[in-house]
């Protein structure tokens, strides 16, 4: 019995995505194709690998057994290759990243010539997805991840930290004044999220001692939107140093309470799947992410500034 590795390319697409269908479209075949090489695959191992339901296609317990193996041997090929390109200085094929559109602008946009004149002939295909999403199900390499990790089937690598302040445009503060302490903000206008309400909970202490909880005179669930309406001056906004801190580099923004606002940070994270071993094309990136963002802090006026 010899195994193909498209045999096993077959079968994981299918357990990925849940459909031959799907995974015809991902692998650009016909369905039949797909059928017939899982099909083969199945008869050389003499069980069945895929329970058919009304739905999707489910592991079998022999199929449960089988995957793990099945992923090992395809990486061990993946990284063989991928290997012998690094040494060549020759890494190549598609890489898929993804992050939160603030972060995908201010950060990784910046940073990609400098990674692309380092490795010309990775194809980089970079997608913005606002809310945690299944690297699997979208095919996704490697994800950067703002705030607290909760998904242990996600290998982390820290990549940095991001301050939390308060800012404002000049033009703002100059027709409302400039509070001079938290009390104050009662009179001004506050941007803030429409959700999480976690997010409207800003790096200072009330009349209590606990943390505010501001409500906002207006809202939107996207964080460039709020900086947008800061920058236009409608108001007060809490937000991480690498969206505004150019911002208050070039004075389109100032820091507001400054001698009262808590340091307050927000981890930043490289996460991808819980493969057995790290492709080169993933290991380059993340390698070249903490490089530009040494932890724990990052000048992100000169990090956002190069090209």
């Amino acid at each position: 019995m010899k195994l193909a590795l498209d045999e096993l390319s077959v079968f994981l697409a299918v357990v990925d995505t849940g459909s031959l269908t799907a995974a015809a479209d991902r692998l650009e075949q016909p369905v039949s194709t797909i059928s017939r090489l899982l099909a083969r695959l199945e008869g050389k191992l003499q069980t069945s690998l895929l329970r058919r339901t009304t739905r999707r296609l489910d592991l079998t317990d022999e199929g449960c057994a089988f995957i793990e193996d099945a992923r090992r041997i395809l990486d061990a090929v993946r990284n063989a290759e991928e290997g012998m390109m690094e040494r060549r200085g020759q890494l190549s094929g598609p890489l898929r990243v993804d992050a939160v559109t603030p972060f995908m602008l201010h950060v990784l946009v910046p940073l990609m010539p400098g990674y692309r004149a380092l490795h010309p002939k990775v194809e980089l295909k970079l997608s913005s997805n606002e809310g945690f999403i299944d690297l699997l199900e979208r095919r996704v390499d490697l994800a950067i991840r703002i705030g607290e990790l909760k998904d242990s089937t996600l290998y982390s690598r820290p990549l940095g930290r991001s301050r939390i302040r308060l800012v404002a445009s000049p033009a703002y503060l100059a027709r409302h004044g400039v509070p001079a302490s938290v009390a104050d903000l009662a009179r001004h206008e506050l941007l803030g999220f429409s959700e999480p309400e976690i997010l409207n909970q800003w790096p200072l202490l009330d009349a209590s001692g606990k943390p505010l909880q501001i409500t906002p005179t207006m809202t939107s669930p996207s964080g460039e939107t709020l900086r947008q309406l800061a920058l236009q001056g409608m108001g007060i906004i809490s937000m991480s140093d690498f969206m505004t801190a150019v911002d208050v580099a070039q004075g389109r923004l100032v820091h507001v309470l400054p001698h009262l606002t808590e340091e307050k940070f927000k981890p930043v994270h490289a996460v991808y799947y819980q493969h057995s071993t790290v492709s080169a094309k993933v290991a380059s990136m993340v390698n070249y992410l903490a490089e530009a963002m040494r932890v724990p802090e990052v000048d992100w006026p000169t990090l956002a500034g190069r090209s």
